[in-house]
């Protein structure tokens, strides 16, 4: 734009804020404007103070939860009230003198407050709070002022071609914004879906494991799918992505499709399953609490997550030690205040050491303090044997001869 082109725009905006200021029917409105908010403050208050349902939160009585559904609402009274009251001085401007055009601005901002109100109120999630806030308004904005086809054409004219795909700056948001609501439900869906299936008693747990990846792949591809049908895409543009990403594979990629894949074999194969003790040839140990799509997770005995990647099971080397028939068993036991609970843990390792069925490995038996009881200290010796028998009986003699031997009595647990 030159700067004639300006000073004749300018001079235009000139003229009509002029017409607008010289115009009997601009504060008409004005003054019509400023009547409907005053009376929709007035009955804003009037009605807090003589209803009963708006003046104070309700504690008990009948129907509770609608009458405090309703108190909730107190926010958006206000805002509705001068959308009514500004919708009146609509229909008397236009009866009156003739126009309304800035009194329908006002009923249209009056709109968008009631949005906010209503969002402000009954959205409390974080996330889809400020999306509806920072999203949600903008759009009904726009289309509460009649603009927002105008703004679509204008998005969507700014684009990027090449052959047959064609990307737009409305494209893009699109994607943006569905891709985010349809993966935020996918994810719940997901979570959802998981517990449902984790849930199911009659599978074992590698079963279970499993199903849930299945289902998490199929689902999050559906929902790829149902994007690209939102955005309008042709489905034969997977083809395109496909070879981009099979190079990407081939170069970058390469490792995390790799780890990938081996999950999937480890949950296939049942080399190991959740709750497995696995020990791993650098000597790193836990217990296998999860398996991901990339890597798996290793819990420690002293808290520690260790993550490893599936792969490492596929190329190398490790210990199932609970594959077969060794179980982890523990038994607990409580002494009285006053005890020399620095030598218990010696006494009770070294007599379950000599037990003939503890083992040494993958880890001796270990003794350590769980907690100050209400009567006492409460220990627990845990252990590992062969076999589904785990020999509690004998462990419950073994703590009690060492106990006693050393002069240490025991208290109830509870």
């Amino acid at each position: 734009m030159t700067i004639d082109q300006a000073q004749i725009e300018a001079t235009k905006a000139l003229q009509i804020l002029v017409g607008w200021l010289t115009s009997p029917q601009f504060y008409a409105q004005i003054g019509a404007i400023i009547l409907a908010v005053v009376v929709a403050h007035f009955a804003n208050r009037q009605i807090k103070t003589r209803t009963p349902y708006f003046r104070c939160a309700p504690e008990k009585g009948a129907l509770l939860k609608i009458r405090r559904w309703i108190y909730s609402c107190r926010d958006l009274l206000f805002p509705i009230l001068a959308v009514l009251m500004l919708a009146i001085a609509v229909q008397v401007l236009e009866s009156v003198v003739s126009s309304s055009w800035l009194a329908r601005i006002a009923q249209s901002i009056a709109v968008i407050a009631v949005l906010y109100a209503a969002i402000n109120r009954f959205i409390t999630h974080p996330l889809v709070n400020a999306a509806a806030r920072w999203i949600g308004i903008p759009i009904a904005t726009l289309q509460v002022f009649g603009i927002l086809g105008e703004f679509t054409v204008y998005l969507d004219s700014i684009s990027l071609e090449a052959g047959n795909i064609r990307l737009s700056l409305f494209t893009l948001a699109k994607a943006a914004i569905f891709g985010g609501i349809l993966f935020w439900l996918g994810r719940l869906s997901n979570d959802a879906g998981q517990r449902v299936i984790r849930k199911q008693e009659k599978l074992d747990i590698p079963t279970k494991e499993l199903l849930a990846k299945i289902f998490q792949i199929v689902l999050f591809v559906l929902l790829f799918i149902l994007l690209l049908q939102v955005l309008g895409l042709d489905l034969t543009a997977l083809t395109i992505f496909g070879g981009a990403l099979g190079v990407g594979l081939g170069f970058g990629l390469q490792q995390i499709a790799s780890n990938f894949i081996s999950g999937m074999i480890l949950l296939f194969e049942r080399s190991m399953k959740v709750g497995d003790y696995v020990e791993l040839g650098s000597g790193m140990g836990g217990t296998l609490s999860e398996i991901n799509m990339r890597s798996s997770t290793l819990q420690t005995g002293d808290g520690k997550d260790i993550m490893v990647p599936n792969e490492k099971f596929i190329t190398s080397a490790f210990v199932n030690w609970t594959k077969s028939d060794r179980q982890r068993h523990e038994v607990i036991f409580s002494v009285p205040y006053g005890s020399d609970i620095h030598k218990i843990p010696e006494l009770i390792i070294g007599a379950a050491a000599r037990h003939r069925h503890i083992l040494a490995k993958p880890s001796g038996p270990a003794c350590e303090i769980r907690q100050f009881g209400e009567k006492g200290i409460q220990f627990a010796v845990s252990y590992w044997v062969a076999g589904t028998n785990g020999y509690l009986s004998e462990v419950h003699f073994l703590v009690w001869d060492t106990l006693k031997a050393a002069g240490i009595a025991l208290v109830p647990i509870k």
